[in-house]
C-alpha cells in the first residue's frame, strides 16, 4: 500500500503541470511532505501527513507577527501554530 500511495503521488507530478496545481500554503508542498514522510516513516504516517495538510490547506488561515517572538507565524484552521519557515515565501513578501 506504502508504494501505491507513493506511485499516486509521482503521477500526480508526472501529468499535472506545476501550472495547474493549486498553490500551497506551505514552503514544502503537500505532494512532497506527503512523499517524503511515507518514504522514511511508512504508510500510516504519510496518511496521517497526507490527512493534516488537506485539512489545513483550504483556506482560512491567518498569517501574524507574534508580538512576543517578533516572528511571522501562521494559525491554521486546525489552530496548529507554525512559523514562518514552514510557510510558503508568496505568502509573507
Amino acid at each position: 500500500m506504502k508504494y501505491l500511495l507513493l506511485f499516486t503521488i509521482k503521477m500526480y507530478w508526472n501529468l499535472i503541470p506545476p501550472s495547474k496545481r493549486k498553490k500551497c500554503i506551505f514552503k514544502k508542498s503537500c505532494s512532497h511532505y506527503v512523499f517524503d514522510i511515507t518514504q522514511n516513516e511508512g504508510l500510516i504516517n504519510g496518511l496521517k501527513a497526507f490527512h493534516f495538510r488537506y485539512k489545513n490547506c483550504r483556506g482560512n488561515f491567518a498569517i501574524f507577527n507574534n508580538p512576543v517572538t517578533n516572528k511571522i507565524q501562521m494559525i491554521l484552521p486546525s489552530q496548529v501554530i507554525i512559523d514562518s519557515e514552514e510557510i510558503s515565501e508568496r505568502l509573507i513578501n
